[in-house]
């Protein structure tokens, strides 16, 4: 559900003022909005991009916030257990969309499966990284969660619905509550790609609410957040940076200028997947699908006016390569590892580390993310629903497509700033619509 007014002028030309004249030459945008350019990061001293003014934000749609529900059918259908896999947030991901689908088939939530992830050195459940009773507590009146189990289903395993290669048309209540009929208990894995559309309001609404109210981190581990954040000098910036061997070996892209360390741990992390040559690697670099590295990424934050001696936390797992061309332009970076110590910190594994960044980046003052992937994507929807819009994620497409055309320097600062410029103006990827509705200002 999108809200939306029309602000497309109908005035004459006799009626146009001088002052709206002047206001339109201040605020006027770059395509698609207009042809007139805002002057370039040089020029802009010490506002930067926070500075440009908004078109569009996005906001919790009053269908979630304000609606009234109908009441829980007073039988349910059966018990439906969320197999989680992946890393932190995709698995919140998943538990998010499991529990819009067992309201929508009118199953009784079994708390959420973490899967224990030897990649993501990961050995965490769901109640070590959330609070349990609060989970339950705000889902009253939006979907049932069994504390325990009867009899008759503990004493099972639960049948598993695998989803997760399913596409967009799938339907759930065509296949898999005939399932939940039969076996009374399921376990999913909730599809990739949905038709959330389909979705009643109140199945939409149980979603939203798990997502963005009802998952409280544990005491213990929002304490450790809390001192992380405290210790941060403010204002800061919290910069989301994926340049890991993983990544770029997954990608397929090629780099030049690296060094051997990194060429070496790209190399043992692609197995047989070989990167892209020729035509190919040039059409799948500016299709975005390049990860940008630290130095590229220094530079566009330069493009951008946020200025060197900004405080960074950089939102990082461990094995990022060459940060040193983040490090030596922005020299205020700091992590989780450099400011927390102790035993209890060092015991810490995949999830509960990730817990803190997402701590950390959803409160800080600034947020900017060089991919798009699931922490990107919940922590700018959490910062629209405490209203904080300072967030963007720089554009690999822009900055592989500018490179091709041989822009460099001043030309490539310049033609950067308006790309993202623009992004921020029209509230691009600061929210995700299933629980957000886009309003202009």
């Amino acid at each position: 559900m999108v809200m939306r007014i029309s602000v497309k002028p109908t005035f004459s030309i006799a009626v146009v003022t001088l002052s709206l004249l002047f206001a339109l030459l201040i605020f006027s945008l770059s395509s698609p909005f207009s042809q007139t350019s805002l002057p370039a990061p040089s020029n802009l001293g010490e506002k930067g991009i926070w500075n440009v003014r908004r078109m569009y934000e996005w906001r919790p749609c009053k269908w979630w916030l304000q609606s009234h529900l109908p009441a829980l059918p007073a039988q349910t259908n059966g018990y439906i257990r969320v197999d989680c896999y992946g890393g932190l947030n995709q698995m919140r991901r998943d538990l998010c969309d499991g529990v819009g689908i067992a309201r929508l088939l009118n199953a009784t939530l079994v708390l959420p499966k973490f899967e224990v992830a030897a990649y993501w050195n990961e050995s965490s459940d769901f109640d070590d990284v959330f609070d349990v009773d609060y989970f339950i507590q705000q889902m009253s009146g939006f979907i049932r969660v069994a504390i325990e189990l009867p009899p008759e289903i503990a004493s099972r395993e639960p049948f598993h619905v695998d989803c997760r290669k399913r596409k967009g048309q799938f339907d759930y209540i065509e296949s898999v509550l005939p399932f939940l009929l039969e076996h009374h208990y399921i376990s999913i894995t909730p599809a990739m790609s949905q038709r959330r559309d389909r979705y009643p309001q109140y199945a939409k609404a149980a979603l939203c609410q798990a997502c963005y109210t009802a998952l409280r981190l544990t005491r213990s581990l929002e304490k450790k957040a809390s001192e992380l954040l405290e210790a941060m000098p403010k204002p800061f910036l919290s910069l989301h940076l994926r340049f890991e061997p993983d990544m770029v070996a997954y990608s397929q892209c090629e780099y030049t200028g690296l060094s051997p360390g990194s060429i070496k741990a790209i190399e043992d992390a692609r197995g047989e997947r070989k990167p892209w040559t020729g035509e190919l690697a040039q059409l799948w670099r500016k299709r975005g699908k390049c990860p940008l590295t630290p130095n590229e990424t220094a530079f566009i934050l330069q493009a951008l006016s946020i200025p060197t001696n900004t405080h960074i936390y950089l939102a990082a797992g461990d094995g990022l390569m060459e940060l040193e061309g983040l490090t030596s332009v922005y020299s205020n970076v700091v992590t989780k590892s450099s400011l927390l110590s102790g035993e209890d910190f060092k015991s810490m594994h995949g999830n509960t580390k990730a817990a803190l960044d997402y701590y950390v980046s959803v409160n800080s003052d600034s947020y900017v993310a060089t991919y798009f992937g699931n922490m990107d994507k919940m922590v700018a929807a959490m910062r629209a629903f405490k209203g904080l819009y300072k967030t963007l994620f720089l554009s690999r497409r822009a900055f592989a497509e500018f490179t091709s055309r041989g822009l460099k320097g001043e030309e490539l600062s310049q033609a950067l700033w308006e790309a993202h410029r623009d992004d921020f103006v029209a509230g691009k990827g600061s929210a995700l619509p299933d629980c957000f509705c886009e309003f202009e200002l």
